[in-house]
């Protein structure tokens, strides 16, 4: 009997590498995570500073959508 990477595939080998590129060109989940993890932080920190400092919690919470873009091309 054939070892399993002996043995011939039943799939189109160009369909299954243009498959296998496209899956090697998803973005990272992990990074994705921390950053997003990042940005609800810097958020949280934005609305507390509603109740102390208006003009500082815009520029945090601008800050957490640029934030936001990053972690989108991630």
């Amino acid at each position: 009997m054939k070892k399993l990477h002996e043995q011939k595939s039943i799939i189109n080998p160009e369909v299954y590498n243009s498959f296998k590129q496209e899956v090697n060109n998803y973005p990272d989940a992990k990074k994705h995570q921390i950053v997003s993890f990042i940005k609800s932080g810097i958020r949280l920190i934005g609305y507390a500073l509603l109740f102390i400092d208006i003009p500082a919690a815009a520029i945090v919470l601008i800050a957490s959508e640029a934030v936001g873009v990053l972690e989108e091309l991630v």
